[in-house]
């Protein structure tokens, strides 16, 4: 007989507050034995006790484990709880952050359509929409992220879609996301939002009109940096089998044992962030006031560009952000970034731990360039103690100043 994945805890978890949401979403353990935590289901093949339910087997394809690359409980239990914390109906889970993101365009754009992407797209997206997508017979233009109601002007009679990622990445532009969907839905264009630094705690891409919200799983739902994952998640029945479907002629298949890590992180979501965003704003009080800062980039900052959207949208800030600091070169910039004692150079982020990477040579940028007067550098904030994150922070500008002969 086909096996069916456990159901959602139900409507009821959807009116309760984050917080309960993030500690309750998934299966209810009467369902799993008592168990508070979805078992591993590793699965290839399903077996049928007839021919008759064998042959009508993939009727079941979005709703029922019937072959391991589609999902097994335990893939249904973690896209079931992201789906409810989205306040969507579905998602998708996919083995990184990156095959989400060419898994949601590969699914709604083909040969002969035009997308329109936010210039400040993370670089891997970018690399894909030109390097990829342009191969296959896709238009791709990119467009100003204040653009706004004003995107309109770029659309094409064969637009079928628009990206964002929000804030941007590096340089944490933020974007009008209600007036940018706004003007999609009348032209009947899909629209799809990189969510990964905010996450649906923060931000609700699809109650701002966002056909497809995107989450790189691996970083803060996971919170632990030992996993790999993705997740799209809709409200449509349609976009749902839709991804689904691309899913499985790609042979994308998210691993249950992931999805079980992620799922146990994803508990601890609502209080993870809150240090995050806690500790960002202790490093940010404390670096404003340093001679070798020259901007902070950061959304909820109130001297920020975009923190009248910040404010108007969102429900706080993670721990991601950038730092423009006085122009340095490779010998002042080993000094400062080589002898760290708690931040490390890493190219993810999310995890529990503190990360500090340079973010120069500039990113490729058509509209907007980044700032080029001084040395961009990228800060994830940690769950450690900020006073001890400070103190790193301020060996390292002393060896910075030590290079410069000061």
């Amino acid at each position: 007989m086909t096996q069916r994945p456990s159901p959602s805890t139900g409507d009821a978890l959807l009116a309760m507050r984050d917080a309960t949401r993030v500690a309750h979403a998934g299966p209810a353990p009467r369902l799993q034995g008592g168990a508070l935590n979805p078992p591993v289901h590793r699965a290839s093949t399903i077996v049928y006790d007839s021919v008759e339910k064998y042959m009508a087997r993939h009727q079941g394809l979005y709703d029922e484990v019937i072959y391991g690359l589609y999902g097994t409980q335990t893939t249904y239990a973690l896209s079931n709880a992201i789906a409810t914390i989205e306040g969507g109906q579905h998602c998708v889970l996919t083995p990184s952050g990156t095959s989400a993101i060419t898994l949601a365009l590969s699914a709604v754009l083909g040969a002969g359509d035009h997308v329109l992407a936010v210039d400040s797209v993370y670089g891997p997206t970018r690399r894909f929409l030109d390097e990829v997508l342009t191969r296959f017979g896709v238009a791709v233009d990119y467009f100003d992220p204040l653009a706004g109601a004003a995107i309109a002007d770029q659309f094409r009679d064969n637009t079928r879609a628009v990206y964002m990622e929000a804030p941007g990445s590096q340089t944490f532009e933020m974007i009008d996301v209600p007036a940018v969907t706004a003007a999609a839905c009348r032209h009947g264009i899909v629209t799809l939002l990189d969510n990964t630094w905010a996450t649906p705690l923060y931000f609700r891409p699809l109650a701002h009109g966002v056909d497809i919200s995107i989450a790189s799983a691996t970083k803060y739902l996971s919170g632990h940096s030992d996993v790999m994952l993705g997740a799209l998640s809709t409200a449509s029945d349609a976009l749902y089998e839709t991804l689904k479907d691309v899913a499985a002629r790609f042979g994308i298949c998210a691993a249950p044992d992931d999805c079980y890590l992620v799922h146990r992180g994803l508990r601890t979501l609502d209080v993870r962030l809150e240090r995050h965003q806690r500790n960002a704003r202790a490093l940010i009080g404390w670096l404003e006031n340093r001679a070798e800062v020259r901007r902070i980039l950061y959304p909820g900052l109130e001297s920020d560009p975009g923190y009248a959207i910040w404010q108007r949208d969102y429900l706080g800030a993670s721990g991601l952000f950038g730092v423009l600091l006085d122009p340095m070169d490779m010998r002042e910039a080993s000094a400062f970034f080589d002898h760290f004692d708690l931040f490390r150079m890493g190219s993810s982020w999310g995890g529990y731990e503190s990360l500090i990477v340079p973010a120069w040579p500039a990113p490729i940028r058509r509209h907007r360039p980044p700032p080029s007067e001084g040395a961009l550098i990228r800060i994830h904030a940690g769950l450690e103690d900020p006073e001890d994150l400070i103190a790193d922070l301020e060996r390292g500008f002393a060896r910075l100043g030590r290079a410069r002969g000061q």
